[in-house]
């Protein structure tokens, strides 16, 4: 047999890499949010890899993920479900870790359903409009997507160009919504869409505010964006809005102007920062599980200097960034985390994670691109959330205008 001239090596469980013990000392509440985490993704590394390969969207994953409480992101869901807890920041985090680490599409689930979709419904819906859908967000029974960056404004996107004309008055009329969005995960899978639209007409004119809007109304339509090399098991659609129309009821009142958006975003921001975390710990342990076993010269690689010397190099780049992450989110805890605190958070941490990437590509040779190995899985993943929620360039002006008082961005 073809499969007895090839070995295979047990390369990817995971060693919880902690050097300095940066993890260990967690609250009790992130320690079992972690291993209920480690729970679900126990036995899913090689399934992820097939439905990564093959492009689809195991959509299953959602409802399991709210069945378990996985969704909610450290959004406020006491009272809604009786399965749902509201998670502290840490626990959030070590959920964020823990999924990513197994497959950055996963994460990217949370990141939109929850983290997104969940938490502008939480923040700026009405009292009507969480009690009819915010449960059924945080338990994965309804789909949610965040609709924010367009094909022509990514980080330009408080210039977005999608109309919302209201016809009649703000209380008993109707929007008329025209306009693109591209890259909104879970836009094309049948649920609903937060919708950020600038205003023309009334108290509000010419600023943004967000539409919760029901995939199917008419007019709107979406197709998943494919060709992907990265995030392949998760959809991002391209929406057309062509006269969609939708009652004044559908605006979520708190949002009142692009600032609301820029919320949610701020909101996100450290949970990118973990998954990059939990990228960077699969590679860097990887990594040391292949140097451990893999012989060549008569040698297993661990045995030779410039492996260790490289391994040393990638827990020392791990290390900073679970340091940069816990102290960011600590400061969250305390309510004093500033944005360009959290922007260099995610900064350092997906520059570190795509660093590390390149060096365990490289230490596993050519058995490095096989996505059983998941190391060219996750160095491709990071490569999207390096960008999502705010690009490296973009984190670095938020952070040099806190700096130096000057904003470089126009």
């Amino acid at each position: 047999m073809l499969e007895d001239i090839d070995p295979v090596y047990d390369i990817t469980a995971p060693l919880d890499l902690d050097y300095y013990d940066v993890l260990a000392d967690l609250p009790e509440d992130a320690l079992e949010w972690r291993r209920r985490t480690r729970e679900f993704t126990s036995g899913l590394d090689e399934r992820m890899a097939g439905h990564w390969e093959r492009g689809e969207y195991p959509t299953d994953l959602i409802g399991e993920l709210g069945r378990r409480g996985l969704l909610t992101d450290g959004v406020d869901v006491d009272g809604l479900d009786e399965s749902l807890t509201t998670l502290s920041p840490l626990a959030a985090a070590m959920v964020n870790m823990e999924l990513s680490r197994l497959d950055g599409s996963v994460g990217t689930m949370l990141g939109v359903q929850g983290g997104l979709a969940l938490r502008t419904l939480a923040l700026f819906g009405s009292e009507e409009q969480k009690a009819e859908h915010l449960a059924d967000l945080a338990t994965g029974r309804t789909f949610g997507a965040f609709a924010l960056t367009e094909p022509t404004h990514g980080s330009d996107s408080v210039s977005l160009e999608t109309t919302a004309t209201l016809i009649g008055t703000e209380d008993d009329g109707r929007y008329v919504i025209n306009g693109a969005k591209k890259w909104i995960g879970n836009g094309a899978s049948g649920g609903l869409t937060f919708t950020w639209a600038r205003i023309s007409g009334g108290e509000f004119d010419g600023k943004v505010r967000c539409f919760m809007i029901d995939q199917s109304t008419p007019g709107y339509s979406a197709e998943a964006i494919r060709g992907k090399a990265s995030l392949r098991a998760i959809d991002q659609a391209l929406i057309s809005y062509d006269d969609v129309e939708v009652p004044a009821a559908a605006v979520l009142p708190g949002s009142t102007s692009f600032a609301s958006a820029s919320e949610v975003l701020f909101a996100t921001r450290l949970g990118v920062a973990w998954s990059a975390v939990g990228h960077a710990a699969a590679i860097t342990e990887t990594a040391l599980n292949y140097a451990r076993r893999r012989e060549q010269f008569s040698k297993r690689l661990g045995q030779f200097q410039q492996v260790q010397e490289r391994l040393t190099w990638m827990v020392s780049e791990l290390t900073s960034m679970q340091l940069h992450a816990r102290r960011a989110t600590e400061l969250d805890t305390a309510g004093r985390l500033s944005g360009p605190q959290a922007s260099l958070t995610k900064y350092h941490n997906t520059r570190k994670a795509r660093a590390i990437a390149q060096v365990g590509r490289d230490m596993l040779g050519g058995n490095g691109i096989l996505l059983q190995n998941k190391v060219i899985r996750h160095m491709a993943d990071i490569e999207a959330i390096h960008t999502y929620e705010g690009t490296e360039s973009v984190q670095s002006l938020i952070v040099g205008r806190d700096l130096t008082g000057f904003s470089a961005f126009a």
